[in-house]
């Protein structure tokens, strides 16, 4: 039942996202495609919230350091009711709050402005340090990319929850193995990725991040006493194949008559 409700949001917010990319006609809509069951999982599963009172103190906080993966989480925002699906309509309008790129003073259910990459996990460090040292027993729980993993202020941010032991903080990597400049293997190796997490005194699991029933499997798992990241390898574009196999896929330029096309093949193959 759990991994039912989970797909069924998935697909959904597979077609929220190109709804909001059509209307712009371009934008990071492989990115979420790729990352909608990692987000699924969190919004239908794991996170503790209240739809009607997004500052609730008691709620899990989820932290999208990738800022320009907003397209994915204002589908799982809208999935989880915390804004309308119809406000999807307005991504990336003038005067929207659902902006490209998200930002925590436009957008209800958005703890942190994202975009800047690096620093994601070192708020998230700091949150959860703060929440234990007010007995909240709320979790952090941090998205991050491949790409972000360049950025030397990450790994500072896993050095220290380690050291601090914070069992209430939770890192998702995307791994989907494509950054801005190309193929992260060809900017800046980082395997072995699992390897380096473990040296930093993580729990880590390495699962199918397009696998629901592997994530929920991963988030039964963490760990209690230290912090817990789950790498997660990702298909940009997962769902439509026109997408899954376009050569640029970083910020995709879709054409006017593609977009039905992406749509039908989600459809065909959510029933196949």
């Amino acid at each position: 039942m759990r991994a039912a409700k989970v797909r069924d949001a998935a697909y959904r917010m597979r077609h929220h996202v190109l709804n909001m990319g059509e209307a712009q006609g371009q934008g990071y809509v492989g990115q979420a495609l790729g990352a909608a069951d990692m987000l699924a999982v969190v919004y239908a599963d794991q996170l503790r919230y209240r739809a009607d009172d997004p500052h609730w103190d008691g709620r899990d906080r989820f932290l999208l350091s990738t800022g320009h993966y907003a397209i994915g989480l204002y589908a799982a925002l809208a999935e989880a009711g915390i804004i309308d699906i119809a406000e999807l309509g307005t991504y990336g309008s003038d005067e929207s709050r659902l902006p490209m790129s998200g930002m925590a003073s436009y957008t209800p259910g958005m703890e942190i402005s994202g975009g800047s990459l690096g620093h994601g996990l070192t708020v998230a460090v700091g949150m959860a340090l703060g929440l234990r040292h007010q007995g909240n027993q709320a979790r952090v729980i941090n998205f991050l990319s491949d790409g972000e993993l360049d950025e030397g202020s990450t790994w500072e941010a896993a050095m220290g929850a380690s050291h601090h032991g914070l069992g209430n903080l939770i890192a998702m990597v995307d791994i989907n193995a494509l950054q801005a400049d190309g193929p992260t293997a060809g900017v800046l190796r980082t395997e072995p990725v699992a390897d380096k997490w473990a040296a930093c005194g993580w729990h880590v699991q390495r699962v199918d991040g397009n696998d629901v029933d592997a994530l929920l499997r991963a988030f039964d798992s963490v760990a209690p006493d230290r912090p817990s990241v789950i790498l997660c390898d990702t298909k940009v574009g997962r769902g439509v194949p026109l997408l899954e196999t376009r050569e640029k896929a970083h910020f995709m330029r879709i054409d006017a008559d593609e977009w039905q096309l992406c749509r039908d093949q989600l459809t065909e193959g959510a029933s196949a």
